[in-house]
């Protein structure tokens, strides 16, 4: 299981995980889910890895999965609102992102997929390129156009930093 450089998948398993956890907490909301999201990414990775070891856009393509599992996921079972002391900012929280998920799914394919990768994995234009297996152009397109949509979808004040949800 080692790729060019002696890059095995328990070298690179580490960071990879946590990438995909992230994404999928974000999506998601929820530790349980974003880790089953990630090790099903993980998996899928694993069962590929003989292809994926030595791409330049290892993350990205762990991270694809991840999201596409998460939306999936979101889709078929939406979060529920957890009781805590602070139930407002959750239920704020949770809002945010069941309306996020919806405008996400709305969107056409490879636009969720470029916004996601962009945004919710913080992964350059060139890197989502690659992953893709599109040109920088049709990032740029593909963004914009996402990001228009979700704005429509959200309201004219939603801003790219909502994709950032901690």
């Amino acid at each position: 299981m080692t790729g060019h450089g002696g890059d095995s998948y328990e070298a690179a398993f580490a960071d990879l995980a946590l990438s995909a956890f992230r994404v999928a907490l974000r999506i998601l909301g929820n530790h349980h889910d974003a880790e089953e999201v990630a090790a099903e990414a993980m998996a899928r990775a694993l069962r590929s890895w003989d292809r994926v070891q030595d791409l330049p856009h290892r993350r990205a393509w762990v991270v694809r999965v991840a999201s596409n599992a998460a939306v999936d996921r979101a889709r078929r079972h939406p979060p529920a609102l957890q009781r805590t002391d602070h139930v407002p900012d959750l239920a704020e929280a949770v809002s945010l992102r069941l309306a996020l998920g919806a405008a996400l799914r709305g969107l056409p394919r490879r636009q969720r997929e470029v916004v996601s990768l962009r945004y919710l994995a913080d992964i350059s234009e060139t890197d989502v390129a690659r992953s893709l297996g599109i040109s920088l152009n049709s990032v740029k397109k593909h963004t914009a156009r996402g990001m228009t949509a979700l704005r429509s979808r959200l309201g004219a004040e939603w801003q790219e930093e909502n994709l950032a949800l901690e």
